[in-house]
């Protein structure tokens, strides 16, 4: 049981953290590597899984969210939403790659939605951007 609830927690915090909800899902899975107590391969699958379907709750926002930009209450100015379209016109879906950055790679991911980038390559992209990260702090760990 206490095995299912590390791997839950993991998953919880890497899905949170992968929205605009500020939350580390680095410390979790650090602290988890270093107990013992759990398979690596999981924790880093766990850990992949729920901030690639974190990121895609953002991508899925981003395809509905202009329907609401003429509201008082839509969060976002119509010169920033502007902007951001400008942005990832400019870098397109490599920008992706950049998903796992704090602080820009959650817009990125809804910029993806508003401007219909296809499933499949945001999923990919996103996929290989969180993944690499995952595996990279986990080596450092371990070494």
């Amino acid at each position: 049981m206490c095995s299912l609830s590390g791997y839950l927690g993991l998953f919880l915090s890497s899905f949170i953290a992968a929205t605009f909800l500020p939350l580390q899902s680095e410390l979790v899975l650090v602290g988890l590597v270093l107990s013992g107590d759990f398979s690596v391969l999981m924790l880093f699958l766990v850990a992949t899984l729920g901030n690639v379907l974190g990121s895609l709750v953002n991508w899925v926002l981003g395809l509905y969210l202009l329907r609401w930009q003429d509201k008082r209450w839509f969060p976002v100015s119509v010169e920033r939403l502007e902007r951001a379209r400008r942005a990832y016109g400019r870098y397109g879906f490599w920008s992706l790659l950049l998903s796992w950055m704090p602080i820009i790679g959650d817009p990125l991911t809804v910029a993806a939605g508003v401007m219909r980038e296809p499933l499949w390559r945001f999923l990919l992209l996103v996929t290989l951007a969180k993944a690499g990260r995952y595996l990279v702090l986990i080596a450092l760990v371990l070494s």
